[in-house]
């Protein structure tokens, strides 16, 4: 009894000083970086640039936009008086009579019934400035007018202000072949409303079955009435100028080529 009574104070002496376990404990985590790693973005896709690229031509050359030259030895195959005026917007950059684009800054003019692609010589009447140009165009569709000019030949012949003035009109190189018979037409108009020109077309078109009547709006906004003759005929076109008349708008006789 007595020795079971000393193991049993020496176990309680033990369980009052116990011995710390052994806890395996993982090393700390290493200390954070203070620098933000970068975020990955793509990168921004730059154009390669072309090697030798040739840079972008101009709209106009010098020779576009140059006075047409004559030979030193040119005569003035007919010569006429009028008045001149101008014309720009809203007919550049539109095709003309002669197929191509209209520039106004180009030493060109419209006439009636000389050749697409004759030289004029025009002279300011009361200035003395004289330029050459080159038909491309035609009109002036205004009765008393005889050459509309582009808007670079009007400066240089002080036009251009002023808006209409007396020239003389010189033909110093024609586009025609000689014995050439031309092709003509009749033009009328302008009419502010396109009933008007629709009511003289249709009367046209029954007064002459073999001609070809054209109606059709300008740039500028009013109405024209263009009649083909049969084969183009110089003088079919002239009788039907001739017999012609209408309340608003004029009659012209116009050459086509």
């Amino acid at each position: 009894m007595l020795l079971i009574v000393l193991i049993a104070i020496l176990l309680l002496s033990g369980c009052g000083h116990p011995k710390q376990a052994h806890v395996n404990v993982p090393p700390p985590p290493p200390p954070a970086s203070t620098t933000e790693s970068p975020v990955s973005r793509p990168a921004a896709k730059v154009p390669a640039a072309k090697e030798n690229a040739a840079p972008k031509p101009n709209e106009d050359t010098d020779a576009d936009l140059a006075e047409p030259t004559l030979p030193a030895d040119a005569k003035p195959l007919a010569t006429e008086t009028g008045l001149a005026s101008w014309y720009g917007p809203p007919y550049h950059n539109r095709r003309g009579s002669n197929g191509e684009v209209y520039n106004m800054h180009a030493m060109t003019a419209a006439h009636r019934t000389y050749p697409l692609g004759s030289i004029v010589r025009v002279t300011n009447v009361k200035t003395g400035h004289t330029a050459l140009v080159r038909i491309t165009d035609r009109g002036p569709f205004i009765p008393g007018r005889v050459l509309d000019l582009s808007h670079a030949a009007a400066q240089k012949l002080d036009v251009w202000k002023p808006g209409i003035a007396e020239v003389k009109v010189e033909l110093m190189q024609s586009a025609a072949t000689a014995g050439s018979p031309g092709k003509w037409a009749v033009q009328i108009g302008g009419f502010p409303h396109e009933p008007a020109a629709t009511k003289l077309a249709d009367h046209l078109k029954r007064r002459y079955h073999t001609a070809k009547v054209l109606c059709f709006a300008s740039p500028a906004g009013d109405w024209w009435v263009r009649v083909r003759v049969l084969d183009d005929d110089h003088d079919r076109a002239q009788k039907l100028a001739a017999e012609t008349e209408t309340p608003e708008g004029a009659v012209f006789l116009v050459r086509l080529d």
